[in-house]
């Protein structure tokens, strides 16, 4: 009769290594590093911001609530929300979609497309309206014929649009394509060999997965599209009481030394954080 004790050893060869002990950092190095952090974002982000802040409060609400009243201003708000309105659907929809492309198709180009998809990130916003000058004035390539049919695009908020959606492109699609790569296709395919459709499963299995991912790509493309100006003053001749946005009012005001260019600021600033804050206070506890 073996003896129980002859397969110890191999027993207890066969089990896990204890995992070492994790070592801390130095209280030094995690105060170095949180210094770091809070200067790096406090000089780039949270100080010009509070200098604006302040600069505003000093003038008196008198003069920021007849700024931001003001008739030029007030046009600069419809214009700015119908554009940025027009390149949010856009990016959208496009998002949604290349995202949809990226995660669950494998096709010829495939890498190519999506290192075109980050090409707005590295091409300055004055060369992406200069392009579209060139490609949709009445001079360029397609111009004459939109102007035929009575399609203004230079000029007009048409084109403001689509400069302002070129510069926030990929901001829906980095959001939403790790989420499906993430959640994989799984219930979709359940839901195939179940006979539903495929807007069955775009309605009832991927939109609900996705919806918090898109919900802050639709921010981040409000937020970046509010705050466009290089492509937008090219494309729009910045006519004054006609094609000006929010900050080409305020670039105006800030070269011709007028008051209200801060005012006009705070505004801007006050909807990106209301559109951050009401996103991330919908957004479920577990999802934080």
């Amino acid at each position: 009769m073996a003896r129980p004790t002859a397969a110890l050893p191999r027993a207890v060869s066969l089990l896990p290594a204890p995992a070492a002990p994790r070592r801390r950092r130095p209280a030094w190095a995690r105060l170095t590093l949180r210094t770091v952090a809070v200067g790096y974002v406090f000089a780039l982000v949270l100080a010009p911001v509070v200098v604006v802040f302040t600069r505003t409060i000093q003038a008196g609400l008198g003069t920021f609530w007849d700024t931001v009243t003001s008739p030029d201003a007030l046009h600069a708000y419809q214009l700015t929300a119908q554009v940025v309105g027009l390149a949010v659907l856009f990016n959208t929809v496009f998002g949604v979609g290349a995202a949809l492309l990226l995660a669950r198709y494998r096709f010829p180009g495939k890498r190519l497309f999506d290192l075109f998809i980050d090409l707005p990130i590295a091409i300055s916003p004055i060369i992406v309206g200069l392009a579209l000058v060139l490609a949709y004035g009445t001079q360029g390539w397609f111009g004459g014929a939109l102007t035929s049919a009575g399609v203004e695009v230079i000029y007009a908020p048409l084109g403001m649009a689509a400069a302002t959606a070129f510069v926030s492109l990929p901001l829906v699609v980095r959001e939403v394509t790790p989420v499906l790569l993430e959640v994989g296709t799984d219930q979709e395919q359940a839901a195939t060999s179940l006979g539903a459709s495929a807007v069955q499963r775009f309605w009832r299995i991927t939109l609900p997965t996705i919806r918090w991912a898109l919900a802050y790509g639709v921010v981040l493309t409000t937020a970046r599209a509010l705050g466009e100006f290089g492509a937008i003053k090219v494309v729009s001749g910045n006519i004054i009481g006609q094609t000006q946005t929010v900050t080409l009012l305020v670039d105006e005001r800030a070269e011709q030394l007028e008051q209200g260019d801060l005012q006009l600021s705070i505004v801007l600033i006050l909807v990106s954080v209301l559109c951050i804050t009401v996103v991330s206070l919908l957004r479920p506890r577990e999802e934080r």
